[in-house]
């Protein structure tokens, strides 16, 4: 399938990547920025695909309902309950010690609507943990895919928080008036 995959990203859509999954990284939690439209989901599986790397997400609870619930979690997908008032950060990053390979796509926008700020659980869960992050973008704009290094959590959120919105700048999402 990897060559449909590889017909469809390039041929079809016409798209590109920018870098390339980091050799040796096993572990990792992986953010995907901009989160705009439902587009993201089948163009983050192409990428995958593409890629070889087994990447799993989370999603609202919501979406692992039937009809859809079986196909989600098929695709790599755990439900996550974002009620207030759990510790979500100590229990995924737990996962990463339980597993010899575990890689955690998150959008930090938390939303496909236009956000001011990014919820900051993926830091969290990656200093914590003790993994990277792998950012990557989905830039509409250009029909790129951009794939970071990984960079580790240095505990300055501020300064690496500079770094992270540094590699999204100038990336359009599929809607561009919520990026």
């Amino acid at each position: 399938m990897n060559w449909l995959a590889r017909f469809i990203y390039f041929k079809i859509m016409g798209w590109k990547f920018y870098g390339s999954w980091p050799a040796g990284i096993n572990k990792a939690v992986v953010i995907v920025v901009p989160h705009t439209s439902w587009h993201d989901f089948y163009l983050g599986l192409l990428v995958r695909r593409i890629l070889g790397v087994d990447i799993k997400f989370v999603a609202k609870k919501e979406l692992f309902k039937p009809p859809f619930g079986w196909y989600f979690r098929w695709m790599g997908g755990t439900p996550l309950d974002r009620t207030a008032g759990q510790n979500k950060v100590d229990s995924i990053a737990a996962l990463f010690g339980k597993k010899e390979e575990f890689r955690l796509a998150i959008a930090p926008e938390g939303t496909r609507k236009k956000v001011k700020d990014w919820k900051t659980g993926f830091y969290y869960i990656a200093k914590t943990a003790d993994v990277p992050i792998v950012m990557i973008a989905f830039d509409f704009g250009k029909k790129r895919v951009k794939i970071s290094k990984p960079m580790y959590p240095t505990g300055d959120k501020e300064r690496d928080f500079d770094k992270i919105r540094a590699f999204y700048k100038e990336v359009t999402g599929k809607i561009a008036h919520y990026t």
